[in-house]
């Protein structure tokens, strides 16, 4: 018996309820609509998170925590391990004064929307963004100027071993797109949230305004993972982008198989039909080698992999 098969084992002996599902199409859990399947997947609702874990680690299987996958790259492959998708209560949030709770598999855009009902300010920018929450702390995501590190307060996290934390801001260890959470050994089950009252009509103004900023620049149309790589680092004391570089080396438009980089906005690479992740890697690698070709630079990937 394997590993997973006793790990499999375990959890329908202990975890009646629980969803388990086999050889799952991680197509299904991407916004690149790429993967191959994941050996063993777990959907646990809430109350039931703490025991998965605790057995996964007891059958010595370490899991892949899974969140929205909009930033993630799975192998044609597919994953020959034990992947984790958190539901039910892990999905909810709520407002207490100032204070904005968000279960790690909240969506960030729905965290920003309950704000904004609560007449909250802070999440505008978070509101198009399509990751979870736990993703989002993770990876210290951020847009138009605003970061997760500038609103967080705490995080509430079960390790490999079972152990529940709470880690403050400050212990996160914030940096641009990364977190203490970026290896992957603990399970973000709650973020909170410090924001300060605002004008529920300027904030819903914002939010349509940063949305339709968006639209007008970013192929939303198509499968993709949001920016394919990080921001470079200075060069003379000049701020750098990638989308930037990879438009000055002519390479929007650039294709293999069905993986391109759009030529809506260089920065992404998307799916324009039936690409597979094999397609996205050597698109990935022929653009990197193009940008250092051209300038030294190298460009650093955002997009995790998975089974590669």
């Amino acid at each position: 018996m394997t590993l997973l098969e006793g790990l499999e084992q375990q959890l329908r002996e202990e975890c009646p309820g629980l969803e388990l599902r086999r050889n799952e199409p991680m197509s299904k859990y991407t916004t690149f609509r790429v993967g191959g399947p994941a050996a063993l997947m777990a959907l646990p609702k809430g109350g039931e998170v703490r025991k998965v874990v605790e057995t996964a680690f007891r059958c010595n299987v370490k899991p892949f925590f899974l969140g929205n996958g909009s930033n993630l790259l799975v192998s044609d492959h597919g994953y020959d391990g034990f992947v984790v998708k958190l539901g039910g209560s892990c999905c909810e949030g709520e407002v207490c004064a100032n204070e904005l709770m968000a279960g790690g598999a909240m969506l960030l855009s729905q965290a920003a929307n309950l704000a904004l009902r609560h007449g909250l300010t802070g999440l505008e920018w978070a509101a198009g963004i399509p990751g979870t929450v736990g993703g989002a702390v993770t990876m210290n995501a951020g847009a138009y100027g605003g970061e997760i590190s500038q609103v967080l307060y705490q995080v509430h996290t079960l390790g490999y071993d079972g152990r529940f934390e709470v880690i403050s801001n400050r212990e996160c260890d914030f940096s641009y797109r990364h977190s203490a959470f970026s290896d992957g050994e603990r399970l973000i089950l709650e973020a909170v949230f410090l924001l300060e009252p605002g004008d529920p009509t300027a904030i819903r103004e914002k939010m349509a305004e940063l949305a339709e900023k968006r639209r007008s620049k970013q192929p939303l149309e198509y499968p993709s993972a949001g920016s394919t790589f990080k921001r470079p680092s200075p060069v003379d004391g000049k701020p750098v982008y990638a989308a930037a570089l990879i438009d000055a080396c002519g390479l929007k438009g650039l294709t293999v198989g069905g993986a391109q980089v759009s030529e809506k906005h260089a920065g992404f690479i998307i799916n324009k039909g039936g690409a597979t992740g094999a397609d996205i890697l050597a698109l990935i690698g022929e653009v990197k080698k193009r940008v250092h070709d051209r300038t030294g630079i190298i460009l650093e990937p955002e997009i995790r992999t998975l089974g590669v």
